[in-house]
């Protein structure tokens, strides 16, 4: 029986070891339990975070009673942060009932990868279901069951559309629902409802509503933990992992001799733990390293420049989905501030390419920052102004496209809406 025992945990944690992905995806402030995690079944093995390392066990000793791997002493403590990111509040909720099936869950984890701070999707439906196959109908009906989790209006694709999932976490009497159902999908008619006597109250609603949907998690995250930062000194901009943060792997036998197989097998699955962790922290380093290169006038005060993830998967020699998972919730401090390591990919605009779709956003949103809320610009202004700005020429649709997917509504709901406040 005691073989089967250990045979059975052998397999888990071998398991775990093996894929070594959980490791890369996680990000900085999860780590630690990610790899306490892949260690409990593991009697040898005991994962400290930096500010429990002491000075002695931070030399790299390698004997037959205890294994580390270095790392910098950390003070975590004393740079506590905010509440759980909103990536990580999302992917908790992705359980059954909502998701029973793992193809549900899997579509359900690449619509939160292609979610934006705001809380909004700003993937194209079409072209995502058929990148990880699949029927881009089941796809839809999949995200449409984002209306029941948390914040709510979350995974909506534009600011109507989060009125009605937040609309659905509301308990209304059904003539005020419906009222207040086709307030929001006939929104640039909104006055044509005066008369309803439900109309009042709809707004009230309506002034209830979060917009944008994951505001809360914008305001509460005051400080995020860097995986990666960049210097610049002599001309030159150099590269540092952020390993004050990671927690270090300690082996320790406890006097017990490794002569034994059961011993000798723990010590190999904490060792390939090591390995994979060391893995992550080479990953994350290259990752960092081709974006200076594709981004150095960045970094030196220029825009930030056309770049597809698949030429940095290409360049490191990784599938596309790898590379996406290690980028995913990471995030890179330089002098210019603190940026997720995402807001690197944009694709380019222009005849000559140098343009990319990030500074036309950037751009859009300084608009409406500064309009005038008793005459919002329309997108047709909005497109006058762009193609004055860049010199290139873009249709008044991508205009749109890009407001929406910065979670902006247009300008007569924007005039309706900065009456409400």
């Amino acid at each position: 029986m005691r073989l089967v025992q250990n045979k059975t945990i052998k397999g888990k944690l071998s398991s775990t070891l093996r894929g070594w992905l959980p490791i890369l995806q996680a990000d900085i402030e999860s780590l630690y339990e990610t790899l306490d995690n892949a260690t409990k079944e593991n009697p040898f093995v005991e994962i400290k975070s930096g500010n429990e390392v002491s000075q002695s066990a931070k030399t790299k000793t390698v004997n037959r009673e205890k294994y580390t791997k270095n790392s910098l002493l950390s003070d975590i403590d004393s740079f506590n942060t905010s509440k759980e990111s909103l990536f990580d509040v999302l992917q908790k909720q992705i359980v059954a009932p909502l998701f029973p099936t793992k193809k549900s869950k899997n579509i359900a984890f690449e619509i939160i990868e292609n979610i934006n701070d705001d809380g909004y999707f700003e993937a194209d439906v079409d072209k995502l279901s058929a990148k990880i196959d699949v029927d881009a109908k089941f796809f839809e009906r999949v995200r449409l069951r984002f209306k029941h989790l948390e914040p709510s209006g979350v995974g909506a694709v534009d600011l109507l559309e989060s009125f009605l999932f937040q609309l659905n976490n509301f308990e209304l009497e059904d003539d005020l629902t419906r009222c207040t159902t086709k307030m929001i999908k006939d929104f640039e008619n909104l006055e044509k409802y005066q008369n309803d006597k439900y109309f009042t109250q709809s707004l009230r609603v309506i002034k209830k509503f979060h917009n944008p949907p994951a505001i809360a998690y914008k305001m509460e995250q005051v400080q995020i933990i860097p995986d990666i930062i960049i210097n610049s000194s002599d001309n030159s901009l150099k590269v540092e992992l952020n390993e004050s943060y990671y927690p270090d792997i300690v082996i320790d036998l406890g006097g017990i001799d490794n002569k034994y197989d059961f011993v000798k097998e723990k010590v190999k699955e904490a060792s390939s733990l090591i390995d994979a962790l060391e893995k992550r922290k080479a990953t994350l380093t290259k990752v960092a390293l081709m974006i200076i290169d594709y981004q150095y006038e960045f970094f030196n005060g220029g825009a930030i420049k056309p770049m597809k993830l698949d030429d940095l998967a290409g360049d490191l020699e990784r599938h596309h989905s790898t590379i996406s998972r290690a980028i995913s919730n990471k995030y890179i401090s330089c002098e210019r501030g603190l940026f997720p390591i995402k807001s690197f990919f944009t694709a380019a605009l222009g005849d000559d390419g140098e343009i990319s779709n990030s500074e036309i956003k950037d751009y859009i949103k300084l608009l409406i920052k500064e309009e005038n809320r008793k005459k919002p610009l329309s997108d047709n202004k909005i497109l006058k102004e762009v193609e004055e700005k860049f010199q290139i020429k873009i249709g008044r649709r991508t205009v749109t496209k890009y407001r929406m997917q910065a979670g902006i509504s247009s300008s007569t709901d924007r005039k309706k809406l900065y009456a409400f406040t």
